[in-house]
């Protein structure tokens, strides 16, 4: 029976002494001979499951049970000693697998996303007609404080006397633009009986989408394409 190094795995005749390859002392092991499998191979199950629930890449169970039966299979098939087949099976159902559950983040961002994206227009929309009506309260306060004067024509000079919000009173607040326009006399030198104030979305569609606006009325109206002007000229009322 031929031997070989124990060392270097050469082979090694009865007689020597060292190994001539590596020169180790000779110890020696017998030849390993394969053995072929006996009886029929066959593809692995796990291997086939695999690969099903590897197609069901959208499915995010199925997703990780290709992954884990894929990995299995894997196993199981190295140590079969050539009687079950299916590697190729297997490693496609590892890749479909490893997809689907690479997919699974995106397809929740995408679902969730818009959803937080519409709810912070509705907040900002919100704040904005509550910013508003804070406005027009705020008017009627000061005209009855200033008699002589009359209505503020702007949010600085509204903001001197009445405790506004900051970002009311900056004229930019969540996403919303305010302005007080359109201030007019009954007569030359008389106190201000007419204002207008807006409330329009700093970037329409995407900090908000409706347009408000008041005036002296205290109506309170809203356009839905967010234009100002237009909400002053054929604004809906508000409910």
């Amino acid at each position: 029976m031929s031997t070989f190094c124990t060392h270097c795995g050469n082979s090694v005749d009865d007689q020597d002494k060292f190994c001539p390859a590596c020169g180790a002392a000779a110890g020696r092991a017998p030849a390993q001979i394969p053995v072929a499998p006996t009886g029929p191979t066959k593809t692995s199950t796990k291997a086939i499951i695999s690969l099903i629930c590897g197609l069901f890449i959208f499915c995010f169970p199925l997703s990780v049970v290709a992954v884990i039966l894929g990995h299995l299979s894997h196993s199981e098939i190295k140590k079969s000693a050539g009687r079950l087949t299916g590697e190729g099976l297997a490693t496609a159902g590892l890749v479909l697998g490893y997809m689907g559950v690479a997919a699974i983040p995106l397809i929740i961002a995408a679902i969730a996303i818009p959803n937080l994206l519409r709810a912070r227009l509705a907040a900002n929309e919100s704040s904005a007609l509550a910013s508003l009506r804070t406005i027009t309260v705020a008017e009627v306060t000061y005209s009855a404080a200033h008699p002589e004067t009359g209505y503020a024509c702007t949010l600085s000079e509204l903001g001197g006397s009445q405790p506004l919000d900051a970002g009311i009173a900056a004229g930019v607040k969540n996403g919303y633009r305010f302005e007080i326009m359109g201030c007019e006399a009954g007569a030359p030198d008389a106190p201000k009986t007419k204002y207008r104030v807006v409330a329009y979305p700093v970037a329409v569609n995407q900090t908000g989408v409706r347009a408000f606006c008041s005036d002296e009325s205290a109506v309170l109206k809203q356009h839905a394409g967010g234009s100002a002007q237009r909400c002053l000229e054929e604004g809906v009322v508000l409910q």
